[in-house]
């Protein structure tokens, strides 16, 4: 095995054995549990940006185990895998300092931190996954990994949110398991391979490609929150703010929308799938998904429930710009993997941080709370923003790509549902932006904590700080090599739109 196939088993390891060296720690040894966290999430950043670079520059980093005969278990670090890799590296050293400071003093932390540790193991796993079986098994582990955070509080909610979240995602486990068994009955692989793998079956077999792609999308689109199958995402937010962080932005939407990315671009080939006639219908429903999310979001007054319909609406901007089949749209849909994540990780910091300084939990508890709590809001009021799509923050340029692709692809119709989109985005973030700046504090907060001159902890407050700082930089230096909108161009060319 040559050193550049070790490097993605590394990946793993470099989050997996920590976790399992925390899951035996206790309570007690804070430090020892810090160490192991902060290690574990440091490596697999310099892992990372070491296979950043020599993806750039050609290199190709691989491993296969053998699995059952005629079928392996791979691991494959390409550009688009990178992206979702970066992502969720960058991210994790950023909660994992945000949830060391969140859970201070809290009970089970050891049990939180290991299964915080498998989450994103499993997440890099979805990453790197070579083929359609390899991302199954790191999908159902990520399912898994996730019920403990979500249950964590261990509430009679929580156990209720807990229920209904294995139901959704377990279920649509089931569905891409049969999907994917078919598929490897008709092909004889599951290899993800650029431009698909199944436009040379006879075309007698396009009824059941139909079909198969519905198993696919439906049981990635649990994950993915798109409706009808987005429950579970509203009600799993009674978890800790670390752990609404990772689900949204990290690890379970974007391991949803990332497969389905994967499916319609590496399983079945978007030309093929234009073809097969399920591009255009998964558009509509992404659209949908849009709009009917902000539409929820507007009449949320409890903070997270907000800003989870907010995520609903949001991440469909990644699978329009899949099914509109253009590529503009792919680099516009791609980079949004980046910036919602970097955006909506901000949003849910601040509302942890509302939560733990001040007590506030709903959006009517806000009013004047911008000079409380100064900083937290001005990371708040960017990634609103950003959300918005206002320039100069990433969400302009994600919107800007989708415009651009829907009228090269024809799709003119997709320009009013962005328009509506960011319509109904300030209707449902200015009025917090308004109500945190510009009205009165009232006298007493419902539950203030003292931290002496500062406003907040700081493990609370530079986490934000620092996302929401970069997410104003992918807007501003967009054009910059290695940007978010320039590996997203970089993946388009290589993979996508080359003869």
């Amino acid at each position: 095995m040559t050193l550049d196939a070790w490097v993605p088993l590394l990946v793993l390891c470099s989050s997996l054995v920590p976790g399992l060296l925390i899951f035996g720690l206790d309570e007690s040894r804070v430090r020892l549990r810090t160490t192991l966290n902060l290690a574990g999430a440091l490596t697999k950043l310099a892992l990372v940006g070491v296979m950043l670079w020599g993806v750039a520059h050609g290199h190709t980093y691989e491993v296969r185990l053998t699995f059952l005969p005629g079928l392996d278990l791979g691991l494959r670090a390409g550009p688009l895998a990178l992206l979702f890799l970066v992502l969720s590296s960058l991210l994790w050293l950023v909660t994992t300092i945000y949830a060391i400071g969140y859970l201070e003093g809290s009970p089970h932390r050891s049990r939180f931190f290991g299964f915080f540790s498998l989450c994103v193991t499993a997440t890099v796993g979805v990453a790197m996954a070579a083929d359609m079986l390899t991302f199954l098994l790191f999908y159902e582990m990520l399912t898994l990994a996730t019920y403990p955070l979500v249950v964590h509080r261990g509430t009679e909610v929580a156990r209720r949110a807990g229920q209904v979240y294995l139901a959704y995602t377990i279920g649509g486990g089931a569905l891409m398991l049969l999907g994917i068994v078919w598929l490897y009955t008709l092909t004889g692989t599951l290899e993800f391979t650029p431009r698909g793998f199944v436009s040379d079956l006879d075309p007698s077999h396009h009824p059941a490609l139909i079909v198969i792609f519905v198993f696919l999308i439906a049981g990635l689109g649990v994950k993915a929150a798109l409706i009808p199958l987005h429950a579970w995402l509203p009600m799993a937010m009674v978890a800790p703010a670390p752990v609404s962080a990772l689900l949204h932005a990290v690890a379970v939407v974007k391991a949803g929308a990332f497969g389905i990315v994967r499916v319609v671009y590496e399983v079945f080939g978007v030309e093929f799938a234009a073809v097969l006639g399920v591009t255009l219908p998964l558009a509509i429903l992404a659209a949908a998904t849009i709009l009917y999310g902000s539409l929820r979001a507007i009449f949320q007054d409890d903070l997270k429930r907000r800003l989870a319909f907010s995520t609903v609406s949001q991440v469909s901007y990644i699978i329009l710009g899949v099914a509109i089949a253009s590529p503009i749209a792919t680099i516009g849909g791609l980079v949004h993997l980046v910036h919602q994540g970097l955006m909506k990780i901000t949003l849910f910091f601040c509302a942890g941080n509302l939560a733990e300084t001040l007590g506030i939990h709903k959006v009517s508890e806000m009013n004047g709370v911008g000079r409380r709590m100064p900083w937290t809001m001005v990371a708040f009021t960017i990634a609103a923003f950003g959300m918005i799509g206002a320039p100069p923050v990433a969400g302009f340029v994600t919107k800007w790509y989708l415009g651009l692709g829907a009228l090269d692809a024809g799709q003119h119709w997709v320009l009013v549902v962005l328009a509506a989109s960011s319509l109904l985005n300030a209707a449902y973030f200015l009025p917090i932006l308004h109500a945190a700046w510009f009205r009165e504090a009232p006298a007493t907060w419902p539950e203030e904590r003292d931290f002496g001159r500062r406003q907040t902890a700081r493990a609370l407050l530079w986490p934000p700080l620092v996302t929401a700082l970069t997410a104003l930089l992918a807007g501003l230096f967009a054009a910059l090599p290695f940007s978010p909108l320039e590996w997203a161009r970089f993946i388009a060319e290589q993979e996508f739109t080359r003869p």
